[in-house]
């Protein structure tokens, strides 16, 4: 892994702060893409800019966090070469990554708590896709 991206809108801003905090903790290296604030900003233009840093790189991970996570989710996998997954349980979280090469993960604030978030954070980051037959199911996305 390159370097991990992350963002939120304002409904995510404080699960992303703890998010930065868990990876800080685990040295690892992130950039905030915004926003700086709790206040009200437009979702989309956070996961665009998030998609647009993750696709520089094969390497490269994202973390998009809003309300429920879908429309961050939605704005991302408009970008060509992203697999953003809207992750809300371990096993699927698990899964993004062995069966999609997911790239960004995205996370519901209000759908789950600080505590699973920081568990997906850490499979969907230590899980390696699995390639074989999900190699040409990924290519035909």
């Amino acid at each position: 892994m390159n370097k991990i991206f992350i963002s939120s809108d304002h409904a995510g801003f404080k699960l992303k702060e703890e998010i930065k905090n868990y990876l800080k903790r685990k040295k690892l290296n992130f950039q905030d893409l915004g926003p700086k604030t709790a206040d009200r900003v437009d979702y989309p233009d956070y996961a665009h800019k998030v998609a647009r840093k993750v696709k520089l790189n094969k390497s490269n991970i994202g973390v998009l966090v809003c309300g429920s996570g879908t429309g961050m989710n939605i704005a991302a996998n408009k970008h060509k070469n992203i697999r953003a997954a809207q992750c809300f349980n371990l096993k699927s979280t698990k899964l993004s990554r062995l069966h999609n090469d997911a790239n960004i993960i995205t996370l519901g604030s209000r759908l789950i708590t600080k505590k699973n978030a920081l568990k997906f954070i850490s499979v969907f980051l230590n899980t390696k896709f699995d390639g074989g037959r999900h190699l040409k199911r990924i290519k035909k996305i």
